[in-house]
């Protein structure tokens, strides 16, 4: 089947079709958000897939919405995550470093007391961050707050952040990086009217709200080279009050700059937990006629419907996500038709090794 076939194209270059999926699993050692040993193990086990996307990782001190979420903005952080590529390099695999800045989707107490920035002074409905402090010892879902309104300064400092982390990402030894600009986050508030609200060079138009991302992709691809470089968007997912009636059309336009600029990859979000509408076939043939370059999608695919996608080239690579939390072997198990093992919903974040590194390979 396709989905088992090597992929080259550009800087990619993998032994097979699958992706692993970016999933928060909030393991790293405190105080300081670092990557550690067992994070190296966990994505180690699953080396045998085409490449792996890392859980979403802060570029800066402000950048994080959720407790125990690592970071590559210190020097700890890099020497914690060489532990990470060094053990899937060895382990034959190829991997890359999501990067994040959650904009709203956070809580003062990320923000030293402070309210979290966003394109404009929104608060987003029915949308909770994990939080373990001194008040929450067990961990516990709270509100997140009215952000402040970003200023020219705030959107230049993270621009440059996002650089500087991607710099940072392959001196860990990273095979290239992805921006996440979907799933609710501040890249993906820019490119929607519910979140930004802005009359300047950044809102309004779509034209206006893309720019945010371009400016990001232009400063990242300058430090590392725009071939090792994959954005994530997620048109149809509408979780943490994303609704926009113009994202389509917005998201569209952002393909075609970003093909244009010549990008590693498009990594499109079909699906976030419960939230997973059917992706229509317009947009799809709409996304393949003004990006020509690899593209991934993720969200809820089998065996039958990944290869199905790339049989018919509206995808290039598809990747899996929750399949592959107690199936470290998961390539192995779909192309040979053994039964998957079921997942633990209790450690799916924090904890130890219990629900992390501790599924066998298929016996």
């Amino acid at each position: 089947m396709s989905l088992f076939t090597p992929y080259k194209k550009s800087e990619l270059m993998l032994n097979n079709r699958m992706v692993m999926a970016p999933m928060t699993r909030s393991r790293t050692t405190q105080p300081g958000n670092i990557p550690n040993e067992m994070m190296a193990t966990y994505y180690a086990q699953r080396a045998s897939t085409g490449l792996i996307i890392t859980e979403a990782t802060q570029i800066s001190d402000d950048s994080q919405g959720y407790s125990f979420t690592p970071g590559v903005y210190t020097q700890a952080q890099i020497a914690g995550w060489q532990k990470v590529t060094s053990a899937v390099h060895q382990a034959g695999g190829k991997i890359v470093n999501q990067l994040w800045h959650v904009g709203r989707v956070s809580h003062p107490v990320f923000q030293q007391g402070q309210a979290p920035i966003a394109p404009s002074a929104i608060k987003p409905t029915d949308t909770r961050v994990w939080v373990v402090d001194a008040t929450h010892p067990e961990g516990q879902m709270l509100d997140c707050p009215i952000p402040r309104e970003m200023t020219q300064a705030d959107i230049d400092r993270v621009v440059a952040d996002f650089a500087q982390a991607a710099k940072n990402a392959l001196d860990a030894g990273f095979d290239g990086v992805e921006i996440h600009g979907g799933n609710g986050y501040l890249i993906d508030q820019f490119l929607r009217t519910n979140s930004n609200h802005r009359s300047d060079a950044y809102g309004g138009s779509p034209k206006k709200r893309i720019r945010f991302l371009l400016e990001i992709v232009a400063a990242v691809s300058a430090k590392i080279g725009v071939g090792k470089v994959g954005v994530r968007l997620a048109p149809f997912v509408t979780f943490k009050d994303m609704g926009c009636p113009e994202i389509v059309e917005t998201i569209l336009l952002a393909a075609k700059h970003l093909g244009e600029l010549g990008i590693g990859y498009m990594h499109l979000s079909e699906a976030d937990w419960d939230d997973a509408p059917q992706i229509p076939q317009s947009f799809r043939v709409g996304l393949r006629e003004v990006f020509k370059g690899t593209i991934i999608v993720a969200g809820r695919y089998d065996v039958e419907r990944a290869s199905e996608i790339i049989d018919q080239g509206y995808a290039d690579l598809v990747a899996f996500g929750r399949a592959f939390i107690a199936n470290p072997d998961l390539p192995y198990r779909l192309q040979a038709g053994k039964p998957l093992a079921a997942f633990d919903k209790g450690p799916l974040f924090g904890g130890g090794a219990a629900g992390y590194i501790d599924y066998p390979n298929y016996q």
